[in-house]
């Protein structure tokens, strides 16, 4: 538990600090108990929750008798008081997501990521989409506390800038933060979309659920978002979790990067979906093989593996030992104990695939830690990355950090 100060200056501090003990208490607390909890004075809880109250963040939600005296007031987080956006730009398509407080799912929107247009135009038509979705919405403009964005790496989070993904045509150096925020006119926060991803699962767990984990993403690329002590690994430039060069299958097909059997290459949705083309397992569609003919191509090859076809069955099979043995590579070097898996496209895949990859993980001769590894799907669904864009402003808003103490030169 964050402690508070009793320093005059430092009640922006403070504010988050009590905010978040009240957030974390989802049956209330009394302004005694918050007190307690935090190491603040009654007085200085007593004025910050008048501020809170008066702002429509915090509300009185009753009485409650604890032990002799009158009851006490409880207090607790009102989730109309404040929203977060967030928007998960993949390159087949992106997400729209509006949160209250507690982090609820209020609105949600998706368009396809539009091809062969600019950055710029795209970004246009993301705060055309972030307008429509306030809109849609009900929520007061006023109470946006920020716009989260789920971007595929790498990426300058310092500067705001989307580098160079490999898979986003066009998008190189492109400073989406300060474009966005310059046009919708709210803060923008950006981040890694695999990292997004494990944010949102940090935030929508409760207890030690969500300590040490991976989290497996499957979209249009494949990446690996990593928490350790309830805290969301980046790296030293804010990438990592790119693990598509992991080699799962030294007879796999040639990667681009010119060696055998990296992840990506191996089992992103485009290269199985090309493969079943090319080896007649399904028919290919008319044009080019965009993100609505992949989610379909992906879809057919699930259903045909369901009803028994043993090609398309071999399919997601070689899909699941690759899968397995990237999961029992992070798990060694990292001592994780939990592999969560998600995305845009896992669910077409989770109820054929999830299963082998747990019973291949536990009987791997490989695997060396001295306890299970769990294998689980998140409960949150395909709009993992928007959501975890979205929990990114709530935290930046809401958590209490030590840097806010620093006096800046």
């Amino acid at each position: 538990m964050r402690r508070g100060t009793n320093v005059h200056a430092l009640g922006g501090f403070n504010q988050i600090v009590i905010l978040d003990t009240i957030r974390r208490n989802r049956e209330g607390l009394s302004r005694v108990e918050i007190a307690e909890q935090t190491g603040l004075s009654a007085q200085t809880v007593s004025n910050v929750s008048r501020r809170l109250l008066d702002d429509g963040i915090i509300r009185e939600a009753g009485q409650r008798i604890l032990g002799v005296g009158k009851p006490r007031i409880i207090l607790q987080l009102d989730p109309s008081g404040g929203y977060a956006i967030g928007v998960h730009l993949d390159p087949a398509v992106i997400t729209y997501v509006v949160l209250d407080l507690d982090g609820r799912v209020v609105a949600h929107t998706a368009t396809r990521t539009p091809s062969g247009v600019t950055p710029e135009r795209v970004i246009a038509g993301m705060r055309d989409s972030i307008d429509a979705i306030i809109a849609d919405a009900g929520v007061d403009r006023s109470r946006v506390l920020g716009v989260g964005i789920a971007a595929p790496g790498p990426l300058d989070l310092e500067q705001g800038v989307v580098l160079d993904p490999p898979l986003l045509e066009g998008w190189h150096g492109v400073a989406l933060r300060d474009a966005l925020a310059e046009s919708t006119g709210l803060t923008v926060l950006l981040e890694k979309d695999v990292t997004a991803a494990t944010v949102a699962e940090l935030w929508m767990s409760s207890g030690h659920e969500r300590d040490d984990f991976m989290f497996f993403y499957y979209g249009t690329g494949v990446g690996v978002g990593l928490a350790i002590a309830h805290e969301a690994v980046r790296g030293a430039t804010n990438n990592a979790g790119d693990a598509g060069h992991i080699i799962v299958d030294p007879d796999g097909p040639v990667c681009g990067c010119g060696r055998r059997g990296c992840l990506g290459d191996s089992i992103m949705p485009r290269a199985l979906v090309a493969s079943a083309i090319a080896s007649g397992l399904i028919t290919a569609p008319a044009g080019r093989l965009g993100g609505t003919e992949v989610d379909a191509g992906l879809a057919q090859i699930a259903a045909l593996a369901e009803g028994g076809d043993t090609d398309a069955s071999a399919v997601l099979e070689a899909m699941a030992n690759r899968i397995s043995v990237a999961v029992v590579t992070v798990a060694n070097l990292l001592d994780v104990d939990t592999a969560v898996f998600g995305g845009p496209y896992w669910n077409r895949v989770s109820n054929l695939v999830l299963r082998r990859v747990s019973e291949l993980v536990d009987s791997s001769p490989a695997l060396v830690t001295t306890h299970p590894i769990a294998v689980t799907v998140s409960s949150i669904g395909d709009d993992v990355a928007a959501v975890g864009a979205a929990c990114l402003v709530l935290d930046d808003a809401l958590s209490p950090r030590p840097s806010a103490l620093l006096i800046s030169s």
